[in-house]
């Protein structure tokens, strides 16, 4: 299912690899994560879902159970369902070599437009330097539904992002 089929409340997970993924790497993951998205299910029930890799760097990983109630959060795709998904990543890490870095880690991109990603110490360095500042395009990896995909708050300036309260962005 593509995302914009995916309905606003599908909870959405986004995973961020330590380094760019080559062209047959994205394209074998992709394929690897469609044949997951064909049988996902959660608590024995049918999970519909959508993913997609962005900038070589992101997997985008949405979810949404059919049969919730409408409105729902889509809170209840958890336990086994999330463990399985999680799986089909850490098999793929585990024979690329790839790893999937923490939320801790700032991404951003830098002045060519590739992405990039610092610790949060380093972040605040080159913020300081000036090298980053708050039209620095920043990656938020805590978005959590494709309405906050949709919305653009996955990417967007560092000005109206969480970065500008965590940074001395100018």
């Amino acid at each position: 299912m593509p995302f914009s089929d995916m309905p606003d409340a599908a909870r959405l997970w986004v995973y961020a690899a330590d380094r760019p993924l080559s062209d047959d790497e994205e394209k074998a993951l992709t394929d690897r994560l469609e044949d997951f998205l064909s049988d996902w299910t959660s608590h024995g029930r049918s999970v519909e879902g959508a993913a997609e890799v962005r900038d070589g760097r992101f997997v985008l990983l949405a979810a949404h159970r059919p049969d919730a109630e409408n409105g729902s959060t889509n809170a209840d795709v958890s336990g086994c369902g999330i463990d399985a998904s999680v799986h089909v990543l850490e098999s793929f890490a585990d024979e690329t070599g790839v790893e999937w870095e923490s939320g801790l880690r700032v991404f951003y991109r830098d002045a060519d437009g590739a992405v990039r990603s610092a610790g949060r110490p380093a972040f605040a360095e080159r913020a300081q330097r000036g090298e980053v500042d708050a039209s620095t395009s920043v990656f938020d990896l805590g978005v959590d539904t494709v309405a906050d995909l949709r919305a653009g708050r996955f990417e967007r300036p560092a000005a109206t992002s969480w970065h500008a309260e965590a940074f001395p962005l100018s």
